[in-house]
């Protein structure tokens, strides 16, 4: 029996499924990360992004919908992975000076993650000429790109500071 040849379509989503997945992960960290933040500027950050996270999950859920197939997710080991280091970083640093920059750093990570899958969902919706999910995954794209450059700031401006004094 031949099996059919795996195409664009069929990558483009399991990524979906991929970072759905890890969206809905973020949804479960961010509330734990803003509680162990001692930088207000930071809680706010995580607490923001908690919020238009829940937006991403929304427009994915509508992506998945203009395909035609439910939406759902499949394990990401790689978003388990960065997590599982934010959460040795709230064990290992708690109570330290270093604490915020390791949470950030943390997030960063995330975001970087994220920047990287909808740039890639992004390039293919446009390959398969869907014009309505280039436009929910730029927006989402944005977005993410907007906070890690928020985050920055906040390390630059602070949190990098506090930690080494």
């Amino acid at each position: 029996m031949a099996t059919k040849e795996k195409d664009l379509n069929e990558l483009f989503l399991d990524t979906l499924k991929d970072i759905y997945y890890a969206e809905k992960q973020i949804l479960k960290a961010l509330p734990k990360m803003a509680k162990s933040a001692t930088s207000q500027d930071l809680q706010a950050a995580f607490e923001k992004h908690q919020e238009e996270t829940e937006g991403h999950v929304e427009r994915l859920e509508q992506v998945f919908e203009l395909i035609g197939k439910p939406a759902r997710g499949k394990k990401c080991d790689a978003i388990e992975g960065i997590i599982e280091e934010g959460k040795e970083i709230m064990d290992e640093y708690a109570n330290t000076p270093a604490l915020d920059a390791g949470l950030l750093a943390a997030a960063q990570a995330v975001e970087h993650y994220e920047i990287s899958r909808y740039g890639t969902l992004k390039a293919w919706a446009v390959k398969l000429d869907l014009k309505d999910a280039v436009k929910l995954l730029d927006q989402t794209l944005s977005e993410e790109k907007k906070t890690d450059e928020t985050l920055t700031k906040i390390a630059e401006k602070a949190v990098n500071y506090e930690a080494a004094a």
